[in-house]
Parts: C-alpha cells; sequence; structure tokens
C-alpha cells in the first residue's frame, strides 16, 4: 500500500491553493511602479523643511532613515541606496496618513500662493481703475480704510510719474496684505 494521499476536492490543502489563485495577481512592472512611487514619496519626505517634517505621522524607524538621508550627500551612492530603504519601509506600512499629511502642506501652499495672486491682482486693479476698484474691495474687507486706499492710490500714481522708487506701491501690497492675507 502507498503513503501518498490523493487530493480530494475536499481536502484542506485544495481549499488553500483555490484561496491563493483568487487573490490578485500583481505584474512586476505594477510591482516597480509602486516602489518608484515610494521612492518619490520618500525623496519628497526627505526635501522637507524640518517643521514640516514634524507636521508629518511617521513611526521612528522610517524617521531615522529619512535623517540619515537629509544628513547624507546627495551626489552619492549611498543616498540613492538610502531612498531606495525608505521606498521599502514605505511599502511596509500604511502610508494613507503620510499621503494626506502631504497632501495637507501641498493644499496649503496652494491656498497661500492663490491668496498672494489675489493681493497682487488687487493692488494692480487698485492702481489701474482707482475707486472703481476700491469700492468692491470695501464691500469684501469692510475692515479697510477707503482714505488710506485712496492715498496710495494718489502717491502710487504720482511715483510712476517721476519714475521715483516704488515706495508707495509696496505700501499698498503691505496694507492689502495685512488685511487679505487668511488667518
Amino acid at each position: 500500500m502507498s503513503d501518498h494521499k490523493h487530493h480530494s476536492p475536499e481536502d484542506s490543502d485544495f481549499d488553500d491553493i483555490q484561496a491563493d489563485e483568487s487573490e490578485e495577481w500583481v505584474s512586476k512592472t505594477e510591482l516597480k511602479r509602486q516602489s518608484a512611487l515610494m521612492q518619490k514619496r520618500g525623496e519628497e519626505l526627505i526635501l522637507l523643511s524640518p517643521a514640516h517634517l514634524q507636521t508629518i505621522p511617521m513611526d521612528e524607524q522610517l524617521e531615522e532613515a529619512v535623517m540619515q538621508a537629509r544628513a547624507m550627500n546627495r551626489k552619492k551612492e549611498g543616498y540613492r541606496r538610502q531612498i531606495q530603504y525608505i521606498g521599502k519601509l514605505l511599502r511596509q506600512r500604511d502610508v494613507t496618513p503620510i499621503n494626506e499629511a502631504m497632501d495637507k502642506l501641498t493644499h496649503q501652499h496652494q491656498e497661500t500662493n492663490a491668496a498672494f495672486h489675489a493681493m497682487e491682482k488687487a493692488r494692480e486693479d487698485i492702481i489701474e481703475q482707482g475707486d472703481d476698484a476700491i469700492q468692491p474691495l470695501l464691500e469684501s474687507y469692510p475692515e479697510m480704510d477707503r482714505q488710506k486706499l485712496r492715498q496710495l492710490h494718489r502717491q502710487v500714481k504720482k511715483e510712476r510719474e517721476k519714475n521715483a522708487p516704488p515706495k508707495a506701491y509696496r505700501e499698498l501690497f503691505q496694507y492689502l496684505k495685512a488685511h487679505m492675507e487668511p488667518e
């Protein structure tokens, strides 16, 4: 008699094989793409300022790897290997909190840029249109002083006529910044 077992569909080993086949198969190319994305995310972490880096939720091992990479010379082979190591650490973790924190930083930066452009546009509108631009601005920001805006408008016009240094131009921007900047 033989010691070999014949597997039947009722055997538990067969159930394991079926479970393995039902898992989603991922191609080697896809794995490489994911690896490259994690390395890129790791490099973004390294390039963050220390203050921004503190806002990113990282465990001790990942934080240590990032700090080591920050101390390395970027032109050396060790830096490239450290990036790969950080990518590996990120692949082994749930990166959702890290991605959310990075997205929040990016969004914050975009918001700041948008506010800056709005202030520049308001300054140019006041210079070009005068009272026609001041009125809508006062409706949006009632704490601004109409007299101060008109005064700065006149000073900028005089500066431009005389080709003088743009002192009032800068002052107008600072005034707008003080009142329009998001908290």
